[in-house]
């Protein structure tokens, strides 16, 4: 029987936990992590915070009881402060101060990700809020209710920005919504799709300052404004959504990183210590896009990485077939879907990216009812034509075809050979030379 120390409980912990005690009883499952909770769903958080859900309840679907019942050993709120690799052993420290010292046989860091915060003055000021544990969710949902909150400041406009954007326009505030680059969503997204999500958000009265660098929140008390490099605006409240860097500290020096500082791991999840893994956002991925390691920070892609590492320390040899970052957002009911690279990305992985599109109602016109156009675009490469990623965007809900693309990408599929696919035709459900169909044959 071997003793396996988990070091962090969200998501891919929690898949971890479930693999080793649902498949490999004869173990013994240590879990320490620092938060009072378990599980939450932080994407979420938006549809609780804009009222579009009922509570927060739903978006947990692990704890500490339900993982005990399954006969591991649970410490919550208890701060792994060492790791001794040598004497394969680590240090702990619970929320009353108490040190808890546990030995391991194999051991897995599901440490995973903080908010990336710049250094600017006024971020200790009470109305300033991030966005990433339940505890930030409850902040942001308490601050809202509060009457004198009127203009509140979203710094990021990435996925988890330009959803909290919507959710507190939902709560009737006015919106600021800032970001360095000078559209919506561009790291997953091309402008022909973000121009789209850039107009939604305009139309709903959520004012865009693209291209603007946050300098300082001002105040004394309390948040008084934001500055930028390119004005100064009155806010009451300020919510940081930058984005995410892999939490690492804990084992610095120790492991080998990747140029960002998350821990490097083959396609078994192990670091490049011996019966030593590391999951979820503190962790790399294999990216089939690039054909390389990557880091990709997404719930899904923890999730499997948790399951493979699972396997591996329970006594299976289990591989990754790799990720290509499929990703998914829904502003105001417009749907936008991703995977693999867009043409910046691709042409930053060293490809000659080239794109083919269209874009077309889902269904014939003649169906008059829930029949919205759809816009797809794939990117591919030059030289081996092979699907580098793609695009698609409507308020029809599209997501599942995504997923056609994803595949295409892990099995390095031609663009060519998306031509003549067989995609089946019923007016219920789509047109006759589909949109996905049209893309491959107008290729070049």
């Amino acid at each position: 029987m071997a003793k396996i120390v988990l070091i962090g409980a969200n998501h891919a912990g929690t898949a971890a936990a479930n693999t080793i005690l649902d498949n490999y009883p004869g173990n013994q499952l240590v879990i320490f992590d620092g938060n009072s909770n378990i599980s939450y769903l932080g994407c979420g958080t938006a549809l609780w915070v804009g009222r579009q859900i009922d509570g927060s309840d739903g978006l947990f679907y692990s704890s500490r009881d339900i993982l005990a019942s399954k006969k591991a050993t649970v410490h919550m709120e208890t701060l792994v402060e060492k790791i001794d690799f040598g004497a394969k052993k680590i240090v702990a420290k619970d929320k009353t101060g108490k040190e808890i010292a546990e030995s391991y046989d194999k051991l897995i860091l599901a440490t995973g990700s903080l908010p990336i915060i710049p250094k600017i003055k006024g971020l200790d000021l009470p109305q300033v809020a991030s966005a990433k544990l339940f505890q930030d969710g409850q902040k942001i949902n308490s601050l809202l209710d509060q009457g004198d909150i009127k203009n509140v400041a979203v710094v990021g406009a990435g996925y988890i920005g330009v959803e909290l954007a919507e959710a507190v326009r939902r709560r009737g505030k006015n919106v600021l919504l800032f970001e360095a680059a000078n559209t919506s969503l561009s790291t997953y997204y091309d402008d022909w799709f973000t121009q789209d999500m850039d107009k939604i958000l305009k139309d709903n009265n959520i004012a865009l300052h693209f291209g603007e660098l946050v300098q300082e929140i001002k105040g004394e008390s309390k948040v008084q404004g934001i500055t930028t490099n390119k004005g100064e605006y009155p806010v009451d409240m300020v919510i940081m959504a930058i984005g995410f860097r892999p939490n690492t500290a804990l084992a610095a020096g120790e492991l080998e990183t990747f140029a960002n500082g998350a821990y490097k791991v083959n396609l078994r999840q192990e670091t490049s210590k011996p019966g030593v893994y590391a999951i979820g956002d503190c962790a790399t991925v294999y990216s089939n896009a690039i054909e390389n390691t990557a880091y990709i920070a997404l719930a899904t892609n923890a999730v499997r990485s948790g399951v493979v590492a699972g396997h591996n320390a329970g006594g299976t040899p289990l591989e990754s077939i790799g990720v290509q970052g499929s990703n998914g957002i829904c502003i105001y009911g417009y749907k936008m879907v991703s995977t693999g690279l867009n043409l910046k990305a691709a042409e930053k992985a060293g490809y000659t990216p080239i794109y083919t599109q269209f874009e077309d109602t889902q269904k014939p016109a003649f169906i008059k009812e829930d029949n919205h156009r759809v816009k797809i675009r794939i990117v591919y490469d030059k030289k081996t034509r092979r699907v580098l990623g793609a695009q698609m965007a409507s308020y029809q809900d599209i997501s599942m075809g995504i997923h056609l693309f994803s595949l295409a990408i892990e099995e390095k599929v031609t663009i060519d050979k998306l031509k003549l696919l067989d995609i089946f035709f019923l007016p219920h459900f789509n047109q006759p030379y589909n949109y996905i169909t049209m893309a491959a044959l107008t290729a070049q």
